[in-house]
């Protein structure tokens, strides 16, 4: 297991059920904000390790070069979109051979004062959540979205559903690229939770609320986990940073 944590977050990642992590995550100090990026990857245990750890390291690094103090919404939701689509170009000139095909998620979040930036493609998740309550989520990627979306399923027959494992876009691999991003402002006493479905597919949403309020960051990222390696068939990525 990796873990990195501070008096505000606490990043941990766990091969959980499976033979090899294929997941990753990078965290960076800003000049004025902090940078969090947690990666699922596809394409068979060399290959979605390689993309997993080739989008967080070329979307971190190119967020260090470029993000500017005090950046505006618009200049960073720019920012934001490329480095996604940096990681997207560079895994696809890289799958060849063994690695044909091979993708990943991506969820990144830049966290200033109050407020948090978040860019996601693919079904790794991010919530802002408030005293137990979850105020506001990014919305997956996913064929069960989709079906969601589509009024076929509920929310509640989408935990387990049997196609949780498609994704709609991704970094690098076949599907087209889509980049959603998201502005949130947050007050004290708010968690921001980031996982791959490792967590959210395995532990219901419930109950990742109700362990949001179990006490700083480490201590809930912890309580995640020990919750998820009970049930999980994958391997587990949390990020929490708590205000």
């Amino acid at each position: 297991m990796k873990a990195t944590c501070t008096p505000n977050l606490c990043a941990l990642t766990h091969i959980g059920a499976r033979m090899n992590n294929e997941d990753d995550y990078a965290f960076l100090k800003l000049r004025d904000a902090y940078y969090i990026a947690v990666a699922d990857g596809m394409g068979g245990h060399a290959a979605g390790k390689v993309a997993s750890r080739m989008a967080t390291e070329t979307a971190s690094a190119f967020i260090r070069e470029n993000y500017e103090t005090g950046m505006d919404w618009l200049n960073l939701k720019f920012l934001l979109r490329l480095s996604h689509g940096l990681a997207h170009s560079r895994i696809i000139e890289n799958a060849f051979g063994e690695r044909e095909g091979m993708g990943t998620t991506l969820i990144s979040a830049v966290i200033r004062g109050n407020e948090v930036f978040i860019a996601n493609t693919g079904d790794s998740r991010a919530a802002l959540i408030r005293e137990g309550r979850t105020i506001a989520r990014t919305i997956d990627h996913s064929l069960v979205q989709r079906l969601i979306e589509e009024d076929r399923i509920t929310e509640e027959e989408a935990f387990g559903h049997p196609a949780s494992n498609y994704i709609t876009s991704a970094i690098g691999g076949r599907n087209p690229l889509r980049v959603d991003l998201y502005r949130w402002p947050a007050r004290p006493g708010d968690v921001l939770i980031m996982s791959t479905d490792g967590l959210h597919d395995y532990v219901r949403w419930d109950k990742i609320e109700e362990l949001s309020k179990a006490g700083n960051a480490r201590e809930i990222a912890f309580k995640l986990l020990e919750r998820a390696l009970e049930v999980t068939r994958d391997n587990v990525t949390i990020a929490v940073w708590k205000w």
